[in-house]
């Protein structure tokens, strides 16, 4: 079982049933990359360049893909822990909970400070995650309906793919914006999933 990390608006997506595939940058490959191909268990990324009006073809292995089909994820999400008296009498006790911030609503763990999701461990995990298929394509190859599957919400045709290019952009660092953004169309990991219950040999419990 593997770790795959959510803002809190994604999470909702999941929890709602509209994100159902994520994009993540395909990092590390040689500039110029005008394919990525599966030899066999590995993803090579084919580049090249030109000497005299000849292009010459370079291959370079990429970083094995993150996910396999089959694999199980569990989402980390933005969370906190936190304690409060159950019981009466001679029974009430104090119990440890975990908060979610993507569920959050007026609740009683409201005001506990929140906790990154790089953070959360295994064992607070709530929404598990199984991988259906993985593949490598350019950011801007992305359809409508892909732009949906994404998490969109309340979008209509032909705004999805605007909608999701906002999302995206929003989550790109300043300082990799003129690698990572939109416009720069980068190689991503394209994985799609579907939520699924967490498997009794990876309980924690």
């Amino acid at each position: 079982m593997k770790p795959i990390l959510f803002n809190t608006e994604m999470v909702q997506a999941i929890l709602a049933g509209r994100k159902t595939v994520t994009r993540r940058i395909v990092k590390n490959i040689p500039e110029g990359t005008h394919r990525i191909e599966r030899d066999h268990e590995k993803w090579i990324a084919c580049f090249g360049a030109y000497d005299a009006g000849i292009f010459y073809d370079y291959e370079k292995p990429i970083r094995p893909q993150p996910y396999e089909i089959g694999d199980i994820l569990y989402v980390r999400e933005t969370w906190h822990k936190y304690s409060k008296r159950v019981g009466k009498g001679e029974a009430c006790r104090l119990e440890t909970f975990y908060g979610y911030k993507a569920s959050i609503q007026n609740s009683e763990d409201a005001a506990e400070k929140w906790k990154p999701s790089i953070h959360m461990p295994k064992e607070a995990a709530r929404i598990f995650l199984r991988v259906v298929s993985v593949h490598v394509e350019r950011l801007k190859d992305i359809t409508a309906e892909q732009a949906t599957r994404e998490g969109i919400e309340l979008s209509f045709p032909p705004f999805q793919v605007d909608d999701f290019i906002d999302i995206w952009n929003a989550t790109i660092k300043k300082a990799d914006f003129d690698r990572y953004s939109w416009n720069a169309n980068p190689w991503v990991w394209v994985i799609e999933f579907e939520r699924c219950e967490m498997p009794v040999e990876y309980s924690p419990w």
